[in-house]
């Protein structure tokens, strides 16, 4: 079976500075194969190169050398693209339309008419949680929002591979519960989703595998497990009509208690506390778990050491 993703030497140059310009490699022989069905997650700090990469896959940017392919196809391939989905890191819209308008907008241009555009509209604003603020104007809509947004836009030709960059960027914990909710959906139907991310907890959460970009370069690729040893630093439970008075005796087996919207109370809790016993006593005074996370460091410290071990090789260290 061919993957549904391949890159092969995948290469992205860039000229920088002002008067003489010189490369800048932004992303360095990018070789990778998802598989059809995958979760599979693009980690790496910030300049890795992860952006370059997605921008490169949807030909908003086109590499130095390498190829790629995605469903069997090459990238120009139009019956490809009618097949996937994408999310940005930073959607813009046109903000004087609703979210309602935008939809039907892209149905449109998927080929959608008539009431399959308002039944794929209602469908894909109900799967991220905007419904009630489908005729709202995206100027008045929260980053949060707008990232959703931009996540219905990407579901909305049911694709069978979609690219999420960032998707939980902007998202309160219980936004980013729903977009887990979304990817372990898709997965169920048999979508490949790739996205990037520098969280660590997300990507442990949702992937199947995962690829780790420094400094342009792949350092590593598999399960998380195998790749990177990160501390469990602590567990985020979200819970929903917790009673007033649990609140003092939580005091001291928490980190800190944040009190959301809809009745809902994130709990911190220290690495040394059982999430589950705790959330047994909660149930006993009627409060009911709705997510439960661990938090990690994000990848930062492994970053750190790859790039300055990546530092010490070109100066000749090692």
């Amino acid at each position: 079976m061919a993957a549904a993703i391949e890159t092969e030497e995948l290469t992205k140059d860039f000229l920088v500075g002002f008067w003489r310009k010189r490369p800048y490699r932004a992303l360095d022989g990018l070789s990778i194969q998802v598989q059809a069905g995958e979760v599979f997650g693009f980690l790496g700090p910030n300049g890795a190169g992860k952006s370059t990469a997605l921008k490169l896959l949807m030909q908003l940017l086109y590499p130095t050398r390498g190829m790629a392919t995605i469903l069997g196809r090459p990238l120009g391939d139009p019956s490809m693209k009618r097949r996937i989905g994408f999310l940005p890191e930073n959607p813009y819209f046109y903000d004087y339309l609703t979210a309602e308008e935008l939809l039907a907008y892209f149905a449109r241009l998927f080929g959608h008419t008539g009431a399959d555009v308002a039944a794929r509209v209602a469908r894909a604003l109900d799967e991220v949680g905007l419904a009630g603020e489908r005729r709202m104007r995206l100027r008045q809509f929260s980053k949060g929002m707008v990232q959703r947004v931009g996540l219905a836009q990407a579901l909305l030709n049911d694709p069978e591979v979609v690219f999420l960059d960032e998707p939980m960027s902007g998202l309160d914990p219980l936004g980013r519960k729903r977009v887990r909710d979304i990817i372990v959906g898709l997965r169920k139907r048999g979508c490949t989703v790739f996205f990037s991310s520098h969280i660590l907890s997300d990507a442990e959460a949702l992937c199947d595998r995962v690829a780790v970009l420094v400094q342009g370069r792949l350092v590593g690729i598999g399960r998380i497990s195998e790749i990177l040893n990160v501390d469990l630093k602590g567990w985020e439970l979200v819970v929903a009509s917790l009673p007033p008075t649990a609140t003092p005796a939580l005091a001291g087996r928490t980190r800190r208690i944040t009190q959301l919207s809809d009745g809902h109370t994130l709990l911190e809790l220290p690495s040394d506390v059982a999430p589950e016993a705790l959330m047994q006593e909660l149930a006993g005074q009627g409060a009911r778990t709705i997510s439960l996370n661990p938090i990690r460091e994000t990848l930062e410290d492994y970053f750190v050491e790859s790039v300055a071990a990546a530092a010490l090789r070109k100066t000749g260290g090692i």
